[in-house]
């Protein structure tokens, strides 16, 4: 058999030894003998443990992986109660700490358009509970029946 050059598992070089000596050195440490660049001369070899190896490599292909950011929606009527009001800026905030930006929507319904001032009173309480995680990307402004602004994580 060829000669190969070995690493152990430690980073040691072992130098150039046959192949049939690398696999026995790798069996009595319980562990593989991977090739690890075939086109030098000789192959070098490591001795190691192949099944962790490939496992690391997912894992740190899997971390690499970027956050697409979505747009969540947080809808309020301008009658939504206080309690209500404060669960949908805990939710908001969730959203902003998964990097994900967030559409603060008041909807007005039949005779509320009459009083906007107290849809517009709902975003801005929502607003400052939630600077201090985000930033204003749109401020709020009327469309028809909704009043509508965009809060991006800081």
């Amino acid at each position: 058999m060829s000669p190969v050059r070995v690493i152990t598992n430690d980073g040691e070089q072992l130098g150039i030894i046959p192949t049939e000596e690398a696999l026995e050195r790798a069996r009595e440490a319980d562990l593989d003998l991977v090739e690890v660049a075939p086109d030098e001369r000789p192959p070098v070899c490591r001795i190691m443990d192949y099944g962790k190896f490939k496992y690391q490599q997912k894992k740190r292909q899997h971390k690499s992986h970027a956050h697409q950011t979505k747009t969540k929606e947080i809808r309020v009527r301008p009658k939504t109660g206080e309690h209500d009001i404060q669960v949908k800026v805990n939710r908001a905030r969730q959203f902003l700490q998964h990097k994900d930006k967030v559409v603060v929507t008041v909807i007005f319904r039949g005779r509320e358009m009459a009083h906007v001032e107290e849809g517009q009173r709902v975003v801005n309480e929502l607003l400052a509970q939630l600077e201090d995680v985000a930033k204003v990307e749109q401020p709020p402004r009327q469309m028809g029946r909704r009043i509508t602004c965009t809060v991006a994580p800081k």
